[in-house]
């Protein structure tokens, strides 16, 4: 029997919650991207444990980005959720912003336009040249 759209889209692996939740794995992913002064999109960053981009994963992904960063800020790191972007206009998406990450970074402003590329731009050039150097 044939597959439905969203039942294809939402077909994925038994393992998939481990795999989005495995925070060394996906850290070292976000670590090499830093250290080749890259960003990656959600869906590219899925791609890489094997997963289709769906929202429900994405959403779950953002909970190992919170951990990863967590984990980073109480060891001294630059975090790293930044580097992952909207392909559209390659910043990060809504849940970053509300998140209180650019607040912390002194940002009150919008999380679309220019200010916000360049708060992006310049928490990004932080991870890359920390990571660069390790």
């Amino acid at each position: 029997m044939d597959k439905t759209l969203a039942e294809w889209l939402d077909d994925a692996p038994a393992d998939a919650a481990a795999r989005i939740g495995d925070v060394a794995h996906v850290r070292a992913l976000l670590i090499a991207a830093a250290r080749a002064g890259e960003t990656v999109s959600y869906s590219g960053l899925l791609g890489q444990i094997g997963l289709r981009f769906t929202r429900p994963k994405m959403r779950q992904l953002m909970k190992t980005l919170d951990r990863i960063d967590a984990e980073g800020r109480a060891a001294g790191e630059p975090e790293l959720a930044v580097l992952v972007v909207r392909e559209s206009d390659r910043l990060p998406g809504q849940g970053w912003w509300a998140g209180g990450h650019a607040e912390a970074l002194g940002h009150k402003g919008p999380w679309e336009g220019p200010q916000a590329a360049a708060l992006v731009r310049r928490v990004q050039q932080a991870a890359f040249d920390y990571w660069r150097g390790r």
